[in-house]
């Protein structure tokens, strides 16, 4: 599983000109299921999403969590992270679980977080979305779940 984490003071995920989830402080996560994964990578980046140290302690170091500072997740479903542009200039994204088991692992991605976390906020998996977001640093972590 890939995701892409981006410490936020605040972001929003709008599809169909409708807010579908927003947040304040915390973590956007734009989350792509690959071919081999299962429940037990959703676990897994959940488990690192809510341990990652990347929020500013007293002493301004990286040194609390996303639970630690009572900051909001809000996960996106996000299939071209797993583009392949090495065969040319138009990206392949074979690399991406197909429709039905990447709805599958997304989804099982936010029923773990929701029922870890008291602040869980999601886009739509499938639909044309616009993400607006105020990066808090900036801090952006990739990660790749294996």
């Amino acid at each position: 599983m890939i995701a892409l984490v981006q410490r936020v003071r605040q972001a929003t995920v709008t599809v169909r000109e409708t807010v579908a989830g927003a947040i304040g402080p915390g973590l956007l996560v734009l989350v792509c299921a690959e071919p081999a994964d299962s429940e037990l990578q959703a676990i897994k980046l959940v488990d690192k999403l809510l341990k990652l140290r990347i929020f500013s302690d007293a002493a301004g170091k990286m040194n609390r969590s996303v639970v630690d500072v009572g900051g909001g997740l809000l996960i996106v479903s996000q299939f071209t992270l797993a583009a392949d542009v090495s065969g040319g200039n138009r990206p392949s994204f074979t690399g991406a679980a197909g429709p039905v088991q990447g709805r599958h692992l997304y989804e099982a991605v936010l029923t773990t977080a929701r029922a870890r976390h008291p602040e869980v906020q999601a886009g739509e998996f499938g639909a044309d979305m616009q993400i607006a977001l105020i990066n808090d640093g900036p801090v952006t972590i990739p990660l790749r779940i294996a």
